[in-house]
């Protein structure tokens, strides 16, 4: 029985902003170990039995960063399907589900994982999985509990029935998160689980449900999948069919209501790194039980949570505190409070502010680029052109730009100009001038881009030609 793992990387990760922006979410971060969560996700699952390559579902404007980083931990088979739109994960899971079957893959289950969970105990983690696989086999529903250790408000539970294996018992109901009387009295009873939003089934078992229960979802992913197109080494799932799905879990669509669902234990520990102070809790402590991040120094500070991006950071006198500093934005929030920085990321969007949707550094396929400094009618980033890559040829509206060579050798197009521009060279491309970027070389390109212009946003592109689909 070949396991799938079916990898939901397509959330927002507001909760954690401003390390989490809307075009750079959490799942694609280092939060917790070097490597980005995404890849710890995929990595954990070494070592089983009977693995499959994996199933990425994601927003399509993540289509290279996660490309990109399954390249980086040496996974070069899987299938990278692209949502259109958000429609929460029930869509997600069916279309994945079709995407399999399409593939003719043989006697699989599915392993739907969230990209953005904390799980230190592989072999606790192995266990229960083996236990589920047992469970799907038997045409059953699973889904993972946790032993909560905390009247939590911030999980959703599950209440148990009777036990039908080791670790496995027949659900009773679904519980959304409840309030915190209500959480100690689960806590006390011992019989409810916190529900992780893992599963495991096969995938046809996994459609008849759906069939029954939310026949609709069912119907537009699959249509959205059969109708899909291929884009270099994705899948676009289709916009038309997707974009009717009704937007839904796959709790509230399926779970809840189906007769075959069962849940594992899994012992634990486990995150969904949801929140300031949940990264805390995971965090390494230092004798004054700070997590210190970076570029810090404190003094009389404790229980604190302080990140530094790339610059000093300084904590006097403090404590209980998250101090998140980073080039563009800076957070200070009481660890209690810090579940409401949702609230300020509600306001930058309604105030169109854009460090809501990016960080100081944006990746694009080609490489990166970050803003250095910026006024009215000015703004200087910094271009890192991987080997190789090739900037889309492009023109502006209300902008001109002045590229200046830091490291490495550019190969430009600058109006009807065919360029060489090594260290310290530089050329001035007007308004309304068609122009291109290229990175020949084995070794990375580096630009300092000046921009100037009575509008700087980057909206404001006309491609005509693009290495990477976009238009």
């Amino acid at each position: 029985m070949t396991i799938i793992p079916v990898i939901l990387a397509g959330g927002s990760g507001t909760r954690l902003w401003p390390l989490s922006r809307k075009y750079l979410p959490k799942q694609f971060l280092p939060l917790v170990g070097k490597n980005s969560m995404l890849q710890e996700t995929l990595l954990r699952l070494k070592g089983l039995e009977n693995l499959g390559d994996p199933v990425i579902v994601c927003n399509k404007d993540y289509r290279f960063i996660v490309s990109e980083q399954l390249t980086d931990i040496n996974i070069v088979n899987s299938t990278i399907l692209l949502e259109p739109s958000g429609r929460n994960s029930a869509p997600a899971i069916a279309a994945a589900a079709f995407s399999i079957i399409k593939d003719k893959t043989k006697n699989a289950v599915m392993l739907v994982l969230s990209a953005d969970h904390e799980i230190q105990n592989i072999r606790n983690f192995h266990l229960a999985i083996n236990s589920a696989t047992k469970q799907a086999n038997k045409e059953n529903l699973v889904t993972f509990g946790i032993r909560p250790d905390e009247p939590n408000t911030e999980y959703g539970y599950i209440s148990c029935k009777s036990e039908i294996d080791e670790n496995c018992y027949k659900v009773s109901s679904f519980i959304e998160k409840p309030e915190l009387g209500i959480a100690k009295k689960f806590l006390r009873s011992g019989n409810y689980l916190w529900n992780s939003g893992m599963f495991m089934f096969k995938p046809q078992v996994l459609i008849d449900e759906m069939e029954v229960y939310c026949s609709e979802i069912l119907s537009y992913s699959k249509k959205s999948v059969y109708a899909s197109t291929k884009d270099f080494s994705f899948i676009r799932l289709d916009k038309d069919s997707f974009d009717l799905c009704p937007s839904n879990s796959i709790d509230y669509a399926l779970m809840e209501k189906s007769q075959r669902v069962v849940v594992v234990l899994f012992g634990g520990p486990w995150s969904d790194v949801g929140s300031w102070s949940s990264l805390y809790e995971l965090g390494t402590k230092d004798s004054k039980g700070n997590v210190i991040k970076g570029d810090v120094y404190t003094e009389n500070t404790s229980n604190c949570y302080i990140y530094s991006n790339n610059q000093l950071t300084t904590a006097i006198g403090v404590e209980d505190l998250i101090i998140v500093n980073t080039p563009d934005a800076t957070l200070i929030s009481t660890k209690a409070e810090s579940s409401k920085v949702k609230r300020i990321v509600k306001r930058l969007k309604e105030n169109k502010r854009t460090e809501q949707d990016y960080n100081a550094k944006v990746h694009r396929p080609w490489g990166w680029y970050e803003t250095i400094e910026s006024g009215q009618h000015f703004q200087v980033k910094r271009l890192h052109v991987n080997s190789g890559a090739k900037l889309s040829l492009q023109k502006h509206y209300k902008r001109s730009e002045h590229w200046v060579v830091v490291s490495g050798i550019a190969t430009a197009i600058n109006g009807d100009s065919k360029l060489t521009l090594s260290e310290g060279q530089s050329t001035f491309i007007p308004v309304n001038t068609k122009h291109t970027l290229e990175n020949l070389e084995s070794f990375p390109l580096e630009i300092i881009e000046v921009q100037s212009g009575t509008y700087l946003g980057e909206d404001d592109i006309v491609r005509f030609e693009d290495n990477y689909g976009r238009s």
